[in-house]
This record gives structure tokens, C-alpha cells and sequence, in this order.
């Protein structure tokens, strides 16, 4: 999965900024990996959660510091201090935001202060893939659920004991229930784990 570009064609190369087929220059793909680095950054993630939430919108420097500083520190934008707000403005201005406008997010002009999303920050639609509490993405659950389900049915197959004081019946009931729960768990937990939004962001509520 590294390395796998999220926009584009599978073997996609294009060049930043190169003309797509309509002649307009088209936006730089973004890896899997760049994805998850940058979401790997809690500051980062609840900028790009502002940032996506207003769509055709330009975003003030200063008024993105202070929304991301009021969710840093769980209090209303109203209440955050000076020291709070240029903290977090000097970190997305030297660090953060320049980061994810390499990697083609967004559009950071540091001259006048001000940040656009581009269309590649469309196709993050997933805000954090993991299980919740263990930091383990769903992908990865799923590969070892399975792996656990066939050494089991193997088991089962070949009358290993203790297995075999369970019914076969019983065992497959079994794994169909534990890729049930785990789906439901997947969906309820994914549901509003996704950049943008009114609300603030879901690791939050």
C-alpha cells in the first residue's frame, strides 16, 4: 500500500502543476504514506478539519490559529489568550502549513497570511482509520481477524482438540459474529471521523 497515489491513475506520475487532459494545470498526487504522515500530527489534523470545513474559502492566518488553539486547549474561540493563539500561529506558519502545502493540500501564502484547499484534500475523506484506543488501522484488523478466523477453521477442520468440544457449527457462528461486531464497530466509530465539517473535530467530542 505504500506509496499508492490517491489521485490520478495507479501509475500516475504527474508533475505538479502539469496540464490534465482539459489543458488546466492539474493538482500533485498525493501518496498513502504522505497522508498519514501528515495526519500523524494532531496540530495538522485540526488544521486541516477547519480548512476543509469551508469549502471555497480562503482562511485567515490568524483565524485559523485561533479556532485551532480553542480546540487544543477545549475552550471556545472567545476565550483563547494571546500566547495560545501565537503559539499555534507560529507553528502552522513556519512548520505545519508549509508542509501540507508540499505535499499539495493546500495552498499556503505566507506573504499575505492566507490558506486555500486544493481539490487533492477532497479525496482525504477518511480522517483517522484506526481502531479507536489501540491506534490500529482497520485495514490491519481486518488482515489479522482473518488470519485468526482460518487457523481457527483449520483447526476445526482437522479435529484438533480443544476445538473439537465446540461443534463446527459453533465455531463458524462464531467467526461470522466477530466480522459482524467488528463491522459495526468500523462503522460507528468511522462515521464522523472525516475532515471538515461544522462540528469540531471528532477526537474531540
Amino acid at each position: 500500500m505504500s506509496g499508492t497515489k490517491l489521485s490520478g491513475g495507479a501509475d500516475s506520475v504527474a508533475e505538479p502543476g502539469g496540464p490534465d487532459e482539459d489543458g488546466e494545470p492539474s493538482p500533485p498526487d498525493v501518496t498513502e504514506d504522505e497522508i498519514f504522515d501528515v495526519l500523524s500530527n494532531r496540530r495538522r489534523r485540526h488544521a486541516l478539519h477547519a480548512i476543509a470545513g469551508a469549502e471555497n474559502e480562503t482562511h485567515d492566518l490568524g483565524e485559523l490559529s485561533e479556532r485551532v488553539a480553542a480546540w487544543e486547549n477545549e475552550i471556545d474561540v472567545a476565550e483563547v489568550d494571546y500566547a495560545e493563539r501565537k503559539r499555534v500561529y507560529t507553528a502552522l506558519q513556519q512548520s505545519h502549513l508549509p508542509r501540507l502545502d508540499e505535499v499539495g493540500l493546500v495552498e499556503f501564502d505566507k506573504d499575505r497570511g492566507t490558506v486555500d484547499a486544493t481539490p487533492a484534500l477532497e479525496d482525504v475523506e477518511i480522517y483517522l482509520d484506526v481502531v479507536r484506543g489501540n491506534e490500529i488501522p482497520w485495514s490491519e484488523y481486518y488482515l489479522g481477524l482473518s488470519g485468526v478466523s482460518a487457523a481457527l477453521l483449520l483447526a476445526v477442520w482437522v479435529n484438533a482438540f480443544p476445538f473439537t468440544m465446540v461443534p463446527d457449527l459453533g465455531w463458524f457462528a462464531f467467526v461470522v459474529v466477530a466480522f459482524s461486531v467488528s463491522a459495526a464497530a468500523n462503522r460507528y466509530y468511522s462515521r464522523d471521523m472525516k475532515l471538515g465539517g461544522d462540528s469540531s473535530p471528532a477526537e474531540l467530542e
